[in-house]
């Protein structure tokens, strides 16, 4: 299992756009990842899950990874989320 946390810097926290993109990045690993904010927790392959979650810029989310391929898994999302939120 990998773990990492990232604060969203995005003005508008993860919105539709970078939401719709983190799933097509997660979607690329057979790992399990799940995003938690502290109040809630989301999959990060569901599109409405991750909305549901209304993260805020400013706020930060825990990002857990399991399966065949978390590291590489946790290598591209920390990067995915660098690059866009």
């Amino acid at each position: 299992m990998k773990e990492f946390e990232y604060t969203i810097t995005d003005e508008l926290g993860i919105h539709a756009r970078p939401a719709g993109l983190l799933v097509k990045k997660a979607a690329e690993f057979a790992s399990t990842v799940s995003v938690d904010n502290g109040t809630k927790k989301g999959d990060a392959k569901k599109i409405m899950s991750l909305m549901m979650m209304a993260v805020k810029q400013g706020q930060t989310v825990k990002f857990t990874i399991e399966g065949p391929d978390e590291d590489a898994a946790a290598q591209a999302l920390q990067a995915f989320m660098k690059e866009n939120l």
